[in-house]
């Protein structure tokens, strides 16, 4: 049976996980929601009514369609209401600009490793910031990575052939590299995204990628952290996350769990956005029919007697749906620090899916929640968007990205961010 186009975008932004399904991706769980600012159970199938409290400008919602590169459309939007905030003009930016340069590095290091690293189409938010800084940036309109004549990414033959070809370079029996190995791979990147402009005209202005970057963006890529929560390094200090997709080695500061969620509310009741990466392959991640991912708990105490006996009842299987039929806001865990670890230890919480947060909302018993922009298009009644609750939030986060000053003071100065 052929796989449905869903299923074979998902398959290429999740890393591979033990205990889970093999080849689950950014787009297997198909599950998004936008609920306007008042909406009602009877306008949507859905039981959750939310209240837009904050919502910061954010550019429309994109589609990474067949293809593992979530990361760097939520860091694109990301920056993309980074200049908002600056008060630079609204544009849409080139996701496969990124992609391009991520993944001739990403050869590059592969090879010198003797394919002893990550090789795949998953990625980090600080890579998007590395090429912003070393290459610039375009829009997307001098480079949509669409070579091959598909209306949207479809990356599966790519990133099958692209691996093939650094498998072949560490296995070659010649014992040395040729000198063309390299440009034989950033041939295959041409072929199948497009060539990289030197120059293009924007606004009937005409820029190289890095002046694009400094003259037309602003943004400085020194300006951003990315921050997370563990307890297999010390709090406060900088640690590389031991996380497939992190094949550039690059470190986040670590803060107790209170205060990484101190950081999600003070950002965001301060004007910034936050790129999210975390696990989404949760049951409580029900983005599609309801809109929301959260954590849904059975309080027994709240049940009546004859609840109760029922609820014994049913086997592990039966309990699973009765918790997860999510038709209206209930009793969620309190999370702990140590189940998170647990978690993450267990690959039960993994580097699935870049997203970003752009907002905060209310449901009709006042519990607030994050809003998230998506990158899987408009392809429910939601419009891409979904309501991630606070307890969702602190078990699943692998890490964040924001910008320096949406840190609350006191944590700035513990991680010494200046």
């Amino acid at each position: 049976m052929a796989q449905s186009n869903i299923f074979k975008t998902k398959k290429y932004c999740l890393t591979m996980k033990v205990g889970k399904l093999i080849g689950l991706t950014c787009t297997l769980l198909l599950t998004v929601g936008f609920l306007s600012a008042q909406v009602s159970g009877e306008d949507f199938k859905t039981g959750y009514e939310f209240t837009e409290v904050i919502e910061i400008p954010s550019t429309p919602v994109k589609d990474q369609h067949r293809s593992g590169t979530c990361w760097s459309f939520a860091t694109n939007s990301f920056i993309e209401s980074e200049m908002i905030r600056l008060g630079k003009p609204e544009v849409d930016l080139s996701e496969m600009f990124v992609v391009w340069h991520c993944y001739s590095a990403k050869a590059d290091k592969y090879v010198r490793m003797h394919g002893n690293t990550n090789f795949a189409a998953g990625g980090a938010f600080h890579d998007a910031m590395w090429v912003l800084d070393k290459y610039g940036m375009v829009p997307e309109q001098a480079y949509n990575g669409l070579a091959i004549g598909e209306d949207k990414p479809v990356h599966s033959e790519m990133d099958e052939v692209l691996k093939a070809h650094v498998e072949g370079i560490v296995k070659n029996k010649n014992k040395k590299l040729s000198p063309v190995w390299h440009q034989a791979f950033t041939d295959l990147l041409d072929n199948y995204l497009g060539d990289i402009p030197e120059t293009f005209t924007y606004n009937e202005k005409e820029y190289s990628p890095l002046s694009f970057a400094d003259d037309y963006m602003g943004i400085n890529p020194d300006d951003y952290v990315e921050i997370g929560s563990f307890t297999h390094h010390p709090f406060y200090e900088k640690f590389i996350i031991e996380i497939p997709d992190n094949w550039m080695w690059s470190e986040i500061y670590n803060v107790p769990l209170d205060e990484l969620m101190q950081i999600f509310d003070y950002a965001l009741k301060n004007g910034y956005s936050i790129a999210w990466g975390a696990d989404v392959s949760d049951k409580g991640f029900a983005t599609k029919k309801r809109g929301v991912a959260v954590v849904p708990d059975i309080d027994h105490t709240e049940m009546s007697d004859a609840e109760i006996s029922r609820w014994e009842k049913l086997d592990e299987n039966e309990k699973q749906e009765e918790l997860y039929k999510l038709d209206k806001p209930g009793k969620e865990k309190e999370i702990t620090q140590e189940m998170r670890q647990i978690d993450f230890d267990n690959y039960t919480s993994t580097d699935d899916h870049g997203m970003h947060i752009i907002g905060i909302a209310k449901d009709q018993n006042g519990t607030e929640y994050y809003k998230v922009k998506n990158s899987w298009g408009e392809y429910n009644d939601y419009d891409g968007y979904f309501y991630v609750s606070k307890p969702y939030v602190a078990l699943r986060t692998i890490d964040i990205m924001i910008h320096k000053d949406a840190l609350p003071p006191k944590i700035a100065e513990k991680i010494n961010i200046q």
